[in-house]
């Protein structure tokens, strides 16, 4: 299987470019017809950045969550629980190691709503998300979960 993402930039007239002052604003756009405005970090490039786009950093972090809440819906119906609502608010941590600056920790706070009681296993449904999920295996990222 192979995923695909178009990105588009282009420079405004006026920015000579070479002198690294040009709007890192550009466009997303994905097979299924989404598209969506993007942007290199405020905190990295200033004002040359679009904050009304979504950065890499932010884009990095939505991946990781979204692939370990569709991976735990999944081993949830699976074992026969029915999920009502998830929700998260996921955090990376950027750090600079040995002269690089990388995405070191995501950390993933889930919040569940069951229809019935909680299942005992819940944490171990998370474990078995982490360990299950296609993006979380894919990097070298510390990918921690904290449930609510």
């Amino acid at each position: 299987m192979i995923y695909t993402a178009t990105i588009h930039w282009q420079r405004a007239a006026d920015e000579p470019f070479t002198d690294n002052r040009y709007g890192r604003g550009h466009q997303w756009s994905f097979d299924g017809g989404v598209s969506f405005r993007a942007s290199a970090s405020p905190h990295v490039v200033g004002r040359f950045a679009d904050p009304s786009g979504v950065d890499p950093e932010e884009a990095f972090v939505a991946s990781l969550s979204s692939c370990h809440m569709l991976t735990f819906l999944h081993l949830a119906a699976k074992a026969g629980h029915v999920v009502d609502s998830y929700d998260d608010t996921a955090e990376g941590v950027m750090t600079k190691t040995d002269g690089r600056v990388w995405v070191s920790q995501v950390t993933l706070h889930p919040h569940i709503t069951w229809s019935g009681p909680i299942p005992k296993n819940e944490l171990a449904l998370h474990h078995a998300a982490h360990d299950e999920c296609f993006i979380a295996n894919s990097v070298k990222t510390d990918v921690r979960c904290e449930p609510a």
